[in-house]
Parts: structure tokens; sequence; C-alpha cells
């Protein structure tokens, strides 16, 4: 038993070893660029909330939209589920659907 937990901690560490960091503002997809080229829109979730969203093709990228002190902005900018804005800007890829 005690070999069996000496091996899972080995391969614990060897796999965290391998975690590399890498800067998470930049696309390494096919089209490769930084994040800050590409055009946000806002989703409204169905609470009414703003979420910022951003459609790169094949990926895409969703964050709350908070004010200055950290709260949910809830502004009214679309109805409930529905996302506004240029947000399918700044891609070169087409959607799959």
């Amino acid at each position: 038993m005690k070999i069996v937990k000496g091996i899972v901690l080995l391969v614990a560490i060897g796999g965290l070893a391998a975690c590399e960091k890498y800067d998470k503002t930049v696309d390494r997809g096919i089209d490769s660029k930084d994040l800050s080229t590409l055009k946000a829109g806002i989703w409204v979730d169905p609470t009414g909330c703003d979420h910022w969203i951003i459609d790169d093709g094949l990926e895409g990228y969703l964050s709350q939209r908070l004010d200055s002190k950290g709260k949910p902005v809830c502004s009214g900018a679309a109805p409930p589920g529905v996302a506004t804005g240029p947000f399918k800007e700044g891609s070169g890829i087409v959607d799959a659907i």
C-alpha cells in the first residue's frame, strides 16, 4: 500500500511540475492575436445583468460586467437572454453554425 501511495505522490508532483505559466491575454489559435484587438458585446443573463461577450469563431470569452465597486451591472441594454453589440467582429473565423 505504501508503494502505491508513493507512486501516486510522484505522479502528482510530476504533473504539477509540468504545468507552465503562459500569457492568457494572447490567443494562440489559428488566427493568433492579442485578445485586446477583439470587440466585446453585452449578453444579458436571465436575471437582467450584463456580461461582456466576445466570439472569436472557434473560441468565446465571457465575463460578468462589474461596476467600480465590484457589483454587477444590470443596464437593460437588451432583453434577458439576448446578446447585443459587435461581439463577432475582430476575427476572420466564421462560426460553425
